[in-house]
């Protein structure tokens, strides 16, 4: 039998790639990816009405990598715990991981403010709130319900064990995953087939992760026409400076904050994007960072990041950790105070950006939970018009791909950095690590 040893040279593994190995380009993912989106936004120009039609193609690859994310969790968080020495470091690795999300992201929110104020995206637009619709914005005001931390606290506990799953709340599943872990753990030997089976379970879902991976093309096309089609390239000329901005502001925070993060424990920004690139495609394909959570872990286990610490990081960053979120969150509501002439003080500024600190964990999970999250914000934050949020959302699905692509590269960056706070990777491990897995990337299709 013939090695595989194309699968060598898209997984990620620290190890030269014979030329003659390597596939054809036609068969690399991202590639495929980039002429799917390119055709998708072709089709959006030429045909509207048939490349609106596409979105359930988008929808349903979302729908099948959603499918398998809670039993993914799941497996990789209670077999990494179970297999841990050190009980202790699961409480120390999820305290480190929370600070480290509040204190980004609330970086992020507060950037978003500075840039808002400094290039002011809504001054000229002279709009009357009084004279906007806002009964499409009042759909997601309905979504956006008010939560304390108690609530909150309580909601991650999941009313069955099969709740969890069925509902598919990410941090509901963790808490599962953690408690089974650590009596997995406790019991040794006597949970050793359960342990096995978990094992095997989790290879087989990642596996059906590179199956349906395989359709990532199809779904970005799907997403991407829809865009283009329903929404025209037209709307983006009203509301291009806010546009801009949020992108600018995007790009600034990956390549100079987190650039500065992963110089500091010892890694590349640029580096590390060029491992990612498939995850980077996809997301900007479908504007949803739920397709790249699957093999984000696995590519982050291969670079050395040990199974628990992939299985507690990445999924909690997704509702705790999300700072493109965040940076569109006081941009846009400083935007609409600008557009409505709502003058406000520093003090009420700061309100928003100590609101939007809670509001944008409370929606994580909800369909557009970016813009439910700030519906939300300024319903708690009475002085900017709730109104006024109908100015932006033909336009939100065309910041999405942002939000998405700098939430999941921010949770990638998190987790190195909180596996090289934890010791489990030196600097000059990650750099080699990395510099070699960062030729290949790609998806393991025999995981």
């Amino acid at each position: 039998m013939i090695p595989n040893t194309e699968g060598a040279s898209s997984a990620g593994i620290d190890m030269p790639v014979p030329r003659a190995a390597r596939k054809p380009w036609y068969k690399v993912l991202y590639i495929q990816v980039l002429i799917a989106v390119a055709l998708g936004v072709i089709l959006g120009v030429l045909s509207p009405s048939i490349a609106t039609a596409m979105k359930p193609l988008g929808d349903g690859f979302i729908k099948l990598i959603r499918m398998v994310i809670a039993l993914m969790v799941f497996f990789t968080v209670a077999t990494g715990i179970a297999g841990m020495k050190d009980m202790k470091k699961v409480g120390r690795v999820g305290g480190k991981a929370l600070l480290y999300f509040e204190v980004v992201s609330t970086l992020a929110l507060f950037i978003g403010m500075v840039v808002a104020n400094w290039l002011r995206p809504g001054d000229g637009f002279n709009v009357d709130p009084s004279t906007l619709d806002a009964k499409a914005v009042m759909v997601y005001a309905g979504k956006a319900k008010q939560q304390s931390v108690v609530d909150f606290l309580l909601h991650v506990i999941p009313e069955t064990v099969v709740d969890a799953f069925a509902t598919g709340d990410i941090l509901q599943v963790i808490v599962v995953a953690v408690l089974f872990g650590f009596a997995l753990s406790a019991l040794g030997n006597r949970c050793k087939p359960v342990m096995d089976l978990f094992d095997g379970m989790s290879h087989a879902v990642f596996g059906v992760v590179n199956i349906l991976m395989r359709f990532a093309p199809l779904g970005a096309f799907g997403s991407m026409a829809f865009t283009i089609g329903k929404y025209g390239i037209g709307a983006l000329g009203p509301l291009v400076k806010l546009i801009g901005a949020f992108y600018l502001t995007s790009g600034f925070f990956v390549f100079v904050v987190l650039g500065l993060i992963g110089w500091a424990v010892g890694f590349s920004i640029v580096k590390f994007l060029l491992y990612i690139r498939e995850e980077v495609l996809i997301v900007l394909g479908t504007s949803s960072s739920d397709p790249a959570l699957p093999t984000l872990m696995h590519k982050l286990e291969r670079i050395g990041c040990s199974k628990s610490l992939v299985g507690l990081v990445v999924p909690t960053g997704y509702t705790f950790n999300t700072d493109g979120s965040s940076i569109y969150m006081t941009m846009a509501a400083l935007f609409v105070a600008q557009a409505t002439h709502t003058d406000l003080t520093l003090t009420q500024q700061l309100t928003v950006l100590a609101v939007a600190m809670l509001t944008s964990k409370g929606a994580s999970g909800v369909q557009g939970a970016s813009f439910v999250a700030l519906v939300g914000t300024l319903a708690v934050v009475p002085t900017i018009p709730v109104a006024g949020m109908a100015l932006i959302l033909g336009i939100d699905r065309f910041m999405s791909e942002a939000r998405a692509l700098v939430n999941v590269i921010g949770n990638g960056v998190a987790t190195l950095v909180m596996a090289r706070w934890e010791g489990e990777l030196t600097r000059e491990q990650l750099q080699q690590n990395l510099a070699n897995a960062s030729l290949s990337g790609g998806v393991d299709p025999a995981v």
